[in-house]
């Protein structure tokens, strides 16, 4: 009961809509009203500085870590560790305080990575990082980094959470199936631009 209760209480914390409250109290703009219409930090940071976007990634992010780490208090089954992670990615992408609509995930999943695997989740960040300075695409970044997890899980020995990482590396590109095309037909908005 006690596990059962945890994934609820996991679910409506990663559902709080941390990008549209920080938009709205310090700038009065909705995200979903503009730009990509996306909560998360990128079109925060967009639409109402960088230090609003800043916030949002850090909020986002423990969204998936407290969960994941305070979980493991009292339970260290690998199984429920992943259910608590893909539970915190589900009321970020699907919360219920947006009608079933959320963020893409990216942050959250890289909190709930450093509760798995610290240096595992560092390395797929530096190769996030590298990929969008090089291209410019923080999208590109974020598909780098989904698809690196469960590589850097394989060389790091924490394999037990390769199955979650590639559940959450299929459904980061399936966030972002929008992104991709506009990545292929090169109309995809570069980070470098201001306008």
């Amino acid at each position: 009961m006690l596990l059962i209760i945890w994934l609820a209480l996991t679910y409506l914390v990663a559902a709080f809509p941390f990008g549209l409250w920080i938009g709205l109290a310090c700038a009065g703009v909705d995200p979903r009203q503009a730009g990509s219409r996306n909560t998360g930090a990128t079109n925060v940071a967009r639409l109402c500085g960088t230090k609003c976007g800043a916030a949002v990634l850090v909020l986002d992010l423990l969204k998936g870590f407290l969960p994941v780490m305070l979980g493991a208090a009292f339970s260290d089954s690998w199984i429920f560790l992943s259910l608590v992670g893909l539970v915190a990615l589900l009321g970020h992408m699907r919360s219920i305080f947006l009608y079933g609509r959320g963020g893409k995930g990216v942050a959250t999943t890289i909190g709930v990575f450093l509760a798995y695997s610290p240096l595992a989740a560092l390395l797929a960040v530096a190769v996030c990082v590298f990929v969008i300075r090089r291209t410019g695409y923080v999208s590109a970044g974020s598909l780098a980094l989904a698809a690196t997890l469960p590589l850097a899980l394989l060389a790091t020995g924490d394999t037990a959470y390769i199955p979650v990482s590639l559940v959450v590396a299929a459904w980061i590109a399936w966030r972002h199936r929008e992104n991709i095309s506009r990545l292929l037909a090169g109309e995809e908005k570069s980070w470098r631009k201001t306008s």
